[in-house]
């Protein structure tokens, strides 16, 4: 049997994209740079906003404490890891982007930050900054990162969100109000 990572021809640009961008906090570069080696291992195409999810999980602790920790994140990251075993094999043949009423920038707005990554992930990683920098911040943290996936209703994040019991709506108005610390589950 061959590993899952043959399958990516090696100038892949989730093999060889860049997770240095000087608007990423250190927590956010390095959950994007968990995130890549997490779809190089899984076979992907590309990085997608429910890798990113993933990564942010289990490297950023402030996106965790946002989620409500306990039963309910172990649930969550339960979901993260089937998508990664085989859940999400009927989106290796795809690409994620938004819908006709996406609600991120454009893709075209996004720099070098995207290499790798579906359009709506490099679409997120750039509306991340954008609200970083309207927040007076120097670098997008993680929870930037999640506000701007959870912004975009057709994101692969926001479905694993979904069957994992989230509450979308509660999780987008505590992001936007600052009150991070109630659990958004719903079961």
């Amino acid at each position: 049997m061959q590993p899952r990572t043959s399958r990516l021809p090696l100038q892949s640009p989730v093999a060889h994209g860049t997770d240095d961008d000087p608007r990423l906090a250190a927590e956010l570069s390095a959950a994007l740079a968990a995130a890549r080696r997490r779809a190089v291992r899984d076979g992907d195409r590309q990085i997608d906003t429910a890798h990113l999810l993933h990564s942010l999980l289990e490297q950023d602790p402030q996106v965790r404490t946002v989620l409500g920790g306990g039963p309910q994140l172990a649930r969550l990251l339960g979901y993260l890891v089937q998508r990664s075993i085989g859940y999400g094999l009927r989106w290796q043949s795809g690409v994620e982007h938004a819908g006709d009423a996406g609600s991120l920038l454009p893709v075209g707005l996004v720099g070098a930050v995207g290499d790798g990554l579906s359009p709506l992930a490099a679409a997120a990683l750039e509306h991340a900054c954008v609200r970083a920098e309207r927040r007076g911040a120097r670098t997008a943290g993680g929870v930037d990162l999640l506000a701007a996936i959870v912004a975009e209703p057709g994101a692969r994040a926001v479905e694993v969100l979904d069957h994992a019991a989230v509450d979308i709506p509660e999780l987008r108005a505590r992001i936007d109000d600052g009150t991070e610390g109630a659990p958004a589950f719903t079961g």
